[in-house]
């Protein structure tokens, strides 16, 4: 769970966010799901604990708009209905829960905030722990996008069916043979983990054989080793490989050879759509079909 708080700052061709505050909180909803199919009562009173912190701390800061989303993990949980009005009655937050395109047209809603070449066709990879979304954008416009049920967690505990990576191989060659030159967008803090360990200066765009070589290096430590010597988080430390074999194998089949990692994300992506409905900026809300 991520809570981001901002303020906005308008520049004359793109709102800019400024990160006030970011809370990680590795609750894990996706841990009971895709093991069992449902939320355990334990993990719905963690989810509780966590929101009610959360809205004091946008209390704090004084934040006018607040949006909530849960996305894989929930969507799938048989009791997520039930989960969803127990934490709005306790926690006084209303969790919005959002589809696999809806979650893919937030982050892609960040495209417009990128300094990129908007005439160029790129192919945006989020990589969660239940999902990952891939959105393909040509001249600064969607073309196609899909959500599809492999994530971090769900590779972990062997979750992942075989047909889902059918699925996701036949977007991806349905790209490949329009012959567009794609250049990736990598989102999530799997891949900014990767790129911070590869010592890649601001806007160097990360390879293939960057992406093998840090997966290899960081592969060749102990769990416990990854948190005390390369000092990443213990809920890092488990995902870091799966998501970087998740990049490795979607930029292969598209035949991308580079992935620019911008630092934004879905919570990136739910504040600047939050702020475009607010105030009226449709020009940079996500782009439709």
């Amino acid at each position: 769970m991520r809570l981001l708080i901002g303020d906005v700052v308008e520049r004359d061709d793109h709102p800019v966010i400024k990160k006030t505050s970011l809370v990680r909180v590795p609750i894990r909803l996706g841990a009971d799901v895709f093991d069992n199919g449902a939320i355990s009562p334990a993990k719905r009173d963690q989810l509780i604990k966590a929101l009610k912190a959360f809205r004091l701390l946008t209390e704090v800061h004084g934040a006018h708009y607040l949006r909530c989303c849960a996305t894989s993990a929930m969507r799938e949980a048989t009791n997520s209905a039930e989960v969803l009005a127990r934490v709005e009655k306790e926690s006084g937050i209303r969790i919005e829960l959002i589809d696999g395109r809806m979650e893919a047209d937030l982050i892609m809603s960040t495209f417009w905030t990128q300094d990129l070449l908007k005439d160029r066709s790129y192919l945006y990879i989020d990589v969660g722990g239940g999902s990952t979304e891939l959105t393909w954008i040509a001249n600064g416009r969607r073309k196609h996008s899909s959500s599809f049920k492999v994530g971090t967690v769900r590779l972990l505990q062997h979750k992942v069916d075989e047909s889902e990576w059918v699925a996701m191989s036949g977007f991806l060659s349905e790209i490949r043979s329009s012959g567009a030159k794609l250049t990736a967008i990598g989102t999530g803090g799997n891949i900014n983990r990767i790129f911070k360990e590869n010592r890649n200066g601001y806007g160097e765009p990360l390879s293939r054989a960057d992406i093998r070589k840090q997966r290899d290096r960081i592969a060749a430590y102990s769990f416990e080793d990854r948190v005390k010597q390369l000092r990443l988080r213990p809920d890092r430390a488990d995902v870091i490989i799966p998501a970087a074999n998740i990049f490795l194998r979607v930029m292969e089949e598209a035949g991308i050879e580079e992935v620019f990692v911008p630092k934004v994300g879905l919570a990136d992506g739910i504040v600047y759509d939050l702020y475009t409905k607010q105030y009226g900026k449709a020009k940079y809300a996500a782009q439709p079909v």
